[in-house]
């Protein structure tokens, strides 16, 4: 064939997403994408409430038909996880090619496998992958927390081999995208040029300030508590309360801080399950581990007013971001958690960790306050300097919306850019 053009298939396409939870990432993003007329399928473990059409999507489901085998070679046993899914994902794909679906474009979360011999069914389909994390030995998460030792014999190989599905994946996939620079940095070159940065998005007229929220609450002790912008709220909010996420680091900070504020309430959101990282030994949860240690150093008073929540609805969770007086957030080096920019959009003054993920988004005492993420007196300290200067709250959670709306805006900023991507993903050269 002489030459070359581009013939702009955008208004035509078959999209394939690829989540074992989907809609996840893609929740925004799919739905779009059929508003724009493409025909929009997706493959996902298996969950029956999603079965069938959500929001205009044509959602497979498929389930792996066995787990990994109880004597895999420890380095190996996540990548053996890794292949199972994969399997089922091509086994479905198949089933979904005999139907007379050939996608143009495939968007994977990776990160589980799933994707990774979809090449194999549609090979001349485009592939663009969500590029959540690549695992390093140094600079991220691994050995971050002198507390929790790696005690694996082994564990840089263990590593090494961990990334055995993201480096498949980088000879198949045509483009990545990922949420945040720091993310993105965490993967190598070459692949790493092929990578476009744009966050999932934050819905930030959903997610504002509310001057007249008003939250109840029932206590541990079956009382009910109504609380207002009035009250002294500190918030701390993460998928699973563990030490990845600074549970342990916020715990040791509390006997102080309900010292020194005895008005305070402490609203905890997180299960006692795990996200990342191990699990206890013993089958103990993080959250019981840490409440216990601290527990010696505060008064029944004071406990009273330290509240679990669990896992909260996201009807009820908004309206308890805009309660915040200080927000709590800490991490490792590692995936920056949604609830952090829902924080910045509702408007809370932040304290946040001065750890590498952060400082794409908290400027210190510009948007936020950052501080040693191994320093509970730090933490407490400048939680408190936080109730006890309005002015300072109100600014900081004025700029931590302003750069929000700005930055990770949905509907102005993000989702147009996601929708770019895919438009020239599934731009063919011929």
């Amino acid at each position: 064939m002489m030459g070359s053009y581009f013939i702009d298939v955008a208004t035509t396409m078959n999209i394939l997403f690829i989540h074992q939870n989907f809609p996840a990432q893609f929740k925004f993003l799919a739905p779009a994408l059929v508003r724009q007329g493409h025909v929009v399928h997706a493959l996902c473990m298996r969950q029956p409430s999603h079965a069938g059409q959500w929001q205009g999507v044509q959602v497979h489901t498929y389930k792996a038909e066995r787990g990994s085998a109880a004597d895999v070679h420890p380095w190996v046993k996540d990548f053996e996880a890794k292949v199972i899914r994969g399997q089922a994902c091509w086994e479905a794909a198949q089933a979904l090619k005999a139907q007379g679906f050939v996608p143009d474009v495939i968007i994977a979360h990776h990160g589980w496998g799933e994707s990774l011999f979809l090449k194999d069914v549609w090979p001349h389909a485009k592939l663009g992958i969500y590029c959540e994390f690549f695992y390093n030995q140094h600079g991220a998460d691994a050995g971050f927390d002198p507390e929790f030792p790696v005690r694996e014999q082994g564990n840089a190989n263990r590593l090494r081999l961990k990334n055995l599905n993201n480096l498949l994946h980088f000879d198949d996939a045509d483009a990545g995208i990922s949420p945040t620079h720091w993310q993105a940095s965490t993967f190598p070159e070459p692949f790493r040029n092929r990578i476009t940065v744009v966050h999932d998005g934050i819905d930030t007229q959903a997610v504002a300030p509310n001057p007249a929220v008003r939250l109840t609450l029932k206590t541990s002790a079956g009382q009910q508590i109504s609380l207002s912008r009035q009250n002294e709220v500190v918030t701390f909010v993460n998928r699973n309360l563990e030490p990845y996420r600074g549970y342990h680091v916020f715990m040791r900070a509390l006997p102080e801080l309900l010292r020194r504020k005895p008005q305070a309430r402490i609203l905890i959101v997180g299960g006692d399950d795990v996200s990342y990282g191990a699990r206890p030994e013993g089958g103990r949860k993080w959250k019981d581990i840490f409440a216990s240690e601290v527990r010696p150093q505060i008064s029944d008073s004071d406990w009273s007013r330290v509240h679990f929540l669990g896992t909260v609805p996201y009807q009820y969770f908004i309206p308890l971001l805009q309660l915040s007086s200080v927000h709590v957030y800490l991490t490792y080096p590692f995936v920056l958690s949604w609830s952090l920019l829902e924080a910045m959009s509702a408007g809370c003054a932040i304290v946040a960790s001065d750890t590498k993920p952060l400082h794409e988004v908290i400027r210190h005492d510009e948007t936020g306050r950052l501080v040693n993420f191994f320093d509970p007196a730090e933490l407490a300290q400048q939680v408190c300097a936080l109730l006890d200067d309005p002015a300072a709250r109100q600014r900081l959670g004025a700029n931590a919306r302003a750069l929000a709306t700005s930055t990770y805006d949905l509907n102005t900023v993000c989702l147009p850019r996601q929708l770019d991507w895919v438009t020239a993903l599934g731009r063919v050269i011929m």
